[in-house]
């Protein structure tokens, strides 16, 4: 006989649910199977991804292995999230290279030992910013920029791989430079190591999706790769150059510590280094903060994660990494997913996938150097064609010509100077974008009456980062939140606090933009939209927005950049 459960019973089934949820520390040792499984899983995914990031940046291949080591030794333990497997970056490694490359003067072994420095100050950094819950602020990055940076980093990543899928490394370390010298590195490849690296790729963009309906679809498409790779390797017998090369007793002679002396004996460094510092406390603290929320969304028990908390997680596996001889740290998304696909309910399974490591690298050193360089390059290509697909440029079209120009051009600033430059421009970038369109939707509403005045300019310049609220309002079960200025991502801030004061009794809340409002760039749009389908996924309130709709949209897509215009205007004013 089938049962229901009925509304008025003492616990609703939201509650019961809550109260399912795995939580992390003593109490998640309960799903210790679960978590088990999983992590070995998640380890067999980490062993190339880690070598293929460590190789990425500049960095010896065992520096991979142990920074994810750490990460799974530390992170557990003061993580604010759930699901999450935090280890070293590909998204990090054009900016670790970088930074090598700038500290050691071309000299990557120098380089290396004094960037391991930066990254404790960058850990430390970390810790502080955590503690002044500066992970809120990330609200404020524009979401194309952002996604222009990703994929920035993802053609970045493509190119600094094609001298080892081909098995001929040139000269050229500049995005710019690998693309110009690829032809003629093509054209002088190694065969063998070439064959490899393109039968990986064939792996890996055809084997998750032939065998996603069997139930083979929980064989990571990476450790396929590596695997075959590794057997071709082996039947073509390649020379060591192009293999991976782990030295014996690895935890002993293959680990190198910073150089904090190195680092501040020259007085001419400082600037770089402080450059350095804050390209990846920024890169690392948004990309970590990025990838916790991606990961929440496919959660199967929805739980939140912590920002700041996570925030100073990172902080201190990066101290702990880099005095390791490790890389930086942040959670992945590649791991994470496969963690939550493999049945993974706590961040022990992050722990367990540290304890396999180990094991790897402790007995399986042998087997681990049978890998091809041109197998790991395959495996980063895919992460980086991942990062800047078509689909990605076709979205930022979707949502406004104004986007796609916005995008388009952060990657071009980007690959021309480095990650920091382009985010930064990024950002000014929107920032002029949106007093524009601010400024116009200002002179249409009052039909272009008066002269553009500074102070005209500078009263559109500071709305922009005034909270847009204006009232609060609660009548029984109904909540109202009337948005009385521009709505932009440089006032996310505030709305996002606004939203947390609503009400937990609310059963109804209404987001009422006023006349006054002239403009609602695309963040906020796609901001206030997942409020709206995210309230209604949990059933904690039924969102309802009033006056967006009378906004002139930029394109088809709900989440574009809405701003007034006169005639829209006159209709919201008799509305």
């Amino acid at each position: 006989m089938e049962t229901t459960v009925v509304k008025v019973t003492p616990k609703s089934p939201q509650s019961i649910k809550a109260a399912e949820k795995p939580e992390n520390g003593i109490k998640g040792l309960k799903y210790w199977k679960q978590d088990l499984t999983s992590g070995l899983i998640v380890s067999l995914v980490s062993v190339p991804l880690s070598l293929g990031i460590a190789i990425a940046s500049g960095a010896p291949p065992v520096c991979g292995l142990v920074s994810a080591i750490i990460a799974g030794l530390v992170f557990p333990f003061f993580g604010g999230a759930y699901c999450t497997i935090s280890g070293p970056a590909a998204g990090l490694a054009p900016a670790v290279m970088a930074c090598i490359m700038a500290l050691g003067h071309g000299n990557m072994e120098n380089g290396y030992t004094l960037v391991l420095g930066v990254i404790t100050m960058a850990g430390v950094l970390q810790l502080i910013l955590s503690h002044l819950k500066a992970a809120r602020f990330s609200a404020m990055f524009p979401v194309i920029a952002v996604e222009a940076m990703l994929a920035s980093i993802g053609l970045m990543i493509i190119a600094k791989q094609i001298p080892a899928l081909v098995g001929h490394k040139g000269h050229a370390h500049e995005f710019f430079g690998l693309m110009a010298e690829a032809p003629s590195n093509l054209m002088q490849s190694n065969a063998a190591v070439l064959f490899i690296g393109v039968v990986c790729l064939i792996i890996l963009f055809t084997f998750g999706k032939l065998l996603n309906k069997t139930k083979l679809r929980m064989v990571p498409p990476q450790l396929v790769a590596v695997i075959v790779g590794a057997l071709l390797g082996q039947a073509f017998n390649l020379d060591a150059k192009f293999l991976i090369n782990i030295p014996a007793e690895p935890l002993k002679h293959g680990i190198v510590m910073p150089n904090f002396v190195g680092l501040f004996s020259d007085a001419s460094m400082w600037w770089t280094i402080a450059g350095c510092v804050l390209t990846l406390t920024l890169i690392d603290g948004f990309e970590s903060l990025a990838t916790i929320m991606a990961v929440d969304r496919i959660d199967p028990h929805h739980r939140k994660s912590n920002p700041d908390r996570t925030l100073f997680a990172m902080g201190m596996s990066n101290i702990c990494s880099s005095l390791a001889g490790g890389l930086t740290i942040i959670p992945g998304g590649i791991k994470s997913t496969t963690n939550i696909l493999s049945g993974g309910k706590t961040l022990w399974a992050n722990f367990y996938n540290a304890m396999f490591l180990i094991c790897y690298l402790l007995i399986a050193r042998e087997l681990i150097n049978m890998i091809p360089l041109s197998a790991l390059a395959a495996v980063l290509i895919h992460i980086g064609y991942k990062l800047c697909e078509p689909k990605k440029w076709f979205y930022a079209a979707s949502v406004g010509k104004e986007q796609l120009f916005l995008f388009a051009s952060t990657i071009a600033v980007t690959l021309y100077t480095d990650l920091l430059w382009g985010l930064i421009y990024g950002m000014v970038a929107k920032l002029v974008m949106a007093w524009v369109y601010s400024l116009q939707s200002t002179l249409e509403r009052h039909h272009g009456h008066g002269p553009v005045t500074v102070k005209t300019l500078w009263l559109e310049f500071v709305k922009l980062f005034r909270n847009p609220v204006s009232l609060h309002d609660t009548q029984g079960d109904v909540h109202k939140i009337r948005f009385n200025g521009p709505v932009v991502c440089f006032n996310a801030l505030h709305v996002q606090k606004e939203l947390e004061k609503i009400p937990s009794n609310c059963t109804q809340v209404k987001l009422y933009f006023a006349p006054s409002v002239g403009l609602v760039d695309h963040t906020s749009a796609s901001n206030i939209l997942a409020f709206q389908s995210e309230c209604a996924r949990l059933g904690t309130h039924e969102v309802e927005i009033i006056g967006l709709e009378l906004l002139r949209m930029h394109s088809k897509d709900e989440a574009c950049m809405r701003h007034a215009h006169s005639n829209g205007w006159q209709h919201r004013r008799h509305a």
